[in-house]
């Protein structure tokens, strides 16, 4: 891998680590530098390629392992965690059957759909509209959320009926652009939860689906793989990592403050902005 190879994976690898977090869409930001100026494609080729912007997001999901490591540990019963303050009692705590719960709807639409997905919706033109159309969902979010003060502050509190509508609203998500954290954050407020509460349950749930879509994809397009693209998917995921390691911290921080709408009008100026450049 010559140099420019190398920045090539470490600048898509920033751009995945910065807006993995945030409810822009890391994938459709990925898209869009890639589509316009870095063009992996050429390279790589398309399936490849496809299968990067997807693995690259494993290297974001170590980062949320190691910021939530106390979490997952609780959930799988290694290590107990204090409860979080205005967690009600012990047995409120978030459960890894809730979980599973949240991850059912876009799993099994995901594995019924990913071929047409990489074939027809991993484009400039079509993250374009999930960037505007996932920004309009997230400002109705906020201004239905604005009504009423969250009945659920922590993870702990979640429901299973709280699990498994987020879940069904992150299938919103399957469309590149939309935004997985935009959609499950945005479901999140409008079923009663906090904005900082939503935000981790999102990032809890990525952890086994980001894995799990990521071993599919690898698996499906493993025919068209050579050991030259190995040193781009390493500097893509360790790049990716570092970046979200820095962003993770100071985008939970932010969350409850600001909400959804400064991040919504980003994304509708973005896909402004791109719609311009990229058509005329």
């Amino acid at each position: 891998m010559d140099f420019i190879m190398f920045m090539k994976a470490v600048i898509l690898g920033m751009v995945e680590g910065l807006t993995e977090f945030a409810p822009v869409s890391s994938t459709g930001h990925m898209i869009i530098v890639d589509d316009m100026w870095l063009q992996s494609e050429l390279f790589l080729g398309k399936y490849v390629a496809n299968t990067f912007k997807v693995v690259i997001q494993l290297g974001s999901i170590l980062a949320v392992l190691v910021v939530f490591k106390d979490r997952f540990l609780d959930l799988l019963n290694i290590k107990r965690k204090k409860p979080e303050q205005g967690a009600p009692t012990e047995s409120g705590r978030l459960k890894l059957t809730q979980v599973i719960v949240g991850l059912i709807p876009a799993g099994v639409l995901g594995v019924l759909f990913e071929n047409y997905i990489d074939e027809h919706l991993f484009s400039t033109e079509t993250v374009l509209i999930g960037l505007v159309i996932g920004a309009i969902f997230m400002i109705i979010a906020d201004k239905f959320s604005s009504k009423k003060e969250p009945v659920t502050v922590t993870v702990d509190q979640i429901t299973y009926k709280q699990a498994f509508s987020v879940g069904l609203i992150q299938c919103l998500s399957l469309w590149p652009g939309f935004s997985r954290s935009g959609s499950t954050i945005s479901g999140g407020v409008m079923l009663g939860m906090n904005h900082r509460t939503a935000a981790d349950f999102t990032f809890i749930m990525a952890v086994p689906i980001m894995f799990g879509a990521s071993f599919l994809s690898l698996l499906k397009n493993m025919e068209y793989f050579s050991i030259d693209a190995l040193p781009f998917f390493i500097a893509g995921f360790i790049s990716a990592f570092v970046f979200a390691l820095i962003s993770i911290r100071f985008f939970l921080k932010l969350i409850n403050k600001i909400k959804l709408v400064p991040f919504a009008i980003y994304r509708i100026v973005l896909a402004t902005v791109i719609y311009f450049v990229w058509f005329f």
